[in-house]
């Protein structure tokens, strides 16, 4: 078994691999199932530790969820104030999109988490959810956030003044826990899981991508509901194939959502070598096979809307821009000031560690790319699981790379060493 190294070396992928559930598609399926009586089935659910929080904390408000060999069974119904806060740990999606749930239903309830949970911006989600009549109050717009139920005097056409998935599906979920038809606009293409799994599960629903219309708030239980492997853990490996010499793999059953695959078209502009194969769908998401050779690359600009497509990916097609030929330019990366760390500044010292050095342009970045050889320098994580995933991938291509830890990797992916073994022995 592959040892949690906080270094890692020069290796190709090759082989098969497929990924655990997709995690943004596990925490709605979680909270849809919890609108119904039903007992729903979920398999495979994201194991990572966000996932966890989101499922402890609807057993606190009352839904029955409980581990029936590979796959998960949830059951709602009559939720209630939970007896304690609810500690959301390091989910933002926890926290934003139960508060939709809560708002909802009515209840009364606190959210804490830990300390960059607790630094990150819960104003924009409680503004858009009082507008909707939930009462909350945060503190200076950050965790601890209290919410007292919500008035009967629900708004019913609303504009999202933040475009944001999680914003959206916190109002998704507002409207169809107290049976509220509700009109949203202002969406710019963000993330639309939530939108497919309501009328997968019979809600009645249409949106466009700039306009949602939830004009029939319930959902039926008493199905299965199968995740995808995630897109984000897949384009880990995606982009260390990519990058290491001699790889060629194949990744199964991914979550091929046009919504969350920027990073497949600033590659694909970059020259690299990615096949998409049989290609379906199930539960609503489109998914697929994808077949991926090591390929040399050039230089692109990617613009905030694909930016905006790759949020989680951005700091893996930054590492792909160091070893294109020429200066890639991505836009739109201020919101990646406010994830688990600051991963605008963690992009600079993952470069920083092959020699390459990227410039700060204004909501945007610029990098150089060229011949990135490691160096000595250590990266600082600062406790993000995609920041050591991601030195991980640079480490197959231009290793060694050392990093301080590897222990947060738990919270998205707590297998990732044992599947990167797999496909780099």
């Amino acid at each position: 078994m592959i040892l949690r190294s906080p270094r890692f070396e020069s290796h190709p992928l090759r082989g098969e691999i497929t990924l655990p559930g997709d995690k943004s598609i596990s925490h709605r399926a979680l909270i849809l199932a919890s609108a119904s009586a039903s007992e729903t089935r979920i398999a495979n659910l994201n194991p990572g530790r966000d996932v966890r929080a989101t499922a402890t904390a609807l057993g606190a408000l009352g839904a029955e969820i409980a581990r029936d060999g590979d796959e998960h069974t949830v059951r709602g119904g009559a939720l209630r104030d939970p007896s304690a806060d609810i500690d959301a740990m390091n989910s933002g999606s926890t926290v934003r999109m139960l508060l939709g749930l809560c708002t909802g239903v009515g209840i009364r309830a606190r959210f804490v988490g830990d300390s960059s949970l607790s630094r990150r911006p819960m104003e924009p989600v409680a503004a858009h959810l009082r507008a909707f009549g939930a009462r909350i109050v945060s503190t200076e717009g950050r965790l601890p956030i209290r919410i007292d139920g919500a008035s009967t005097d629900r708004s019913r056409h609303l504009i999202l003044v933040q475009p944001s998935a999680q914003i959206k599906s916190a109002l998704l979920f507002a409207a169809l826990f107290s049976h509220t038809p509700l009109k949203l606009s202002g969406d710019r293409g963000t993330r639309d899981h939530t939108e497919r799994m309501l009328a997968a599960m019979g809600a009645g629903i249409s949106w466009n991508g700039s306009e949602i219309d939830l004009y029939e708030p319930t959902v039926r239980g008493g199905e299965t509901i199968t995740a995808p492997g995630d897109f984000s853990a897949a384009a880990f490996f995606i982009v260390g194939a990519t990058l290491a010499r001699g790889s060629a793999l194949l990744i199964r059953d991914v979550n091929l959502n046009p919504t969350r695959t920027g990073l497949l078209d600033a590659l694909d502009a970059m020259g690299a070598k990615i096949e998409r194969r049989n290609q379906r769908e199930r539960n609503g998401e489109p998914i697929g096979d994808v077949f991926v050779e090591h390929a040399t690359l050039h230089a692109t600009a990617v613009d905030t809307q694909s930016a905006r497509r790759s949020i989680d990916e951005l700091p893996l097609l930054a590492i792909a821009a160091a070893f294109a030929d020429g200066r890639t330019t991505i836009s739109g990366v201020r919101d990646l000031r406010d994830k688990e760390s600051d991963r605008l500044a963690a992009i600079h010292r993952l470069l920083a560690a092959v020699g390459i050095v990227a410039e700060d342009l204004p909501n945007g970045i610029a990098i150089d790319g060229g011949s990135p050889v490691a160096s000595d320098i250590p990266v600082e994580t600062f406790g993000d699981h995609r920041i050591q995933m991601a030195a991980a991938m640079l480490g197959c291509a231009a290793g060694p790379v050392e990093v301080d830890s590897v222990n947060e990797v738990d919270v998205s992916f707590p297998d990732f060493f044992e599947r990167l073994e797999r496909v780099t022995a």
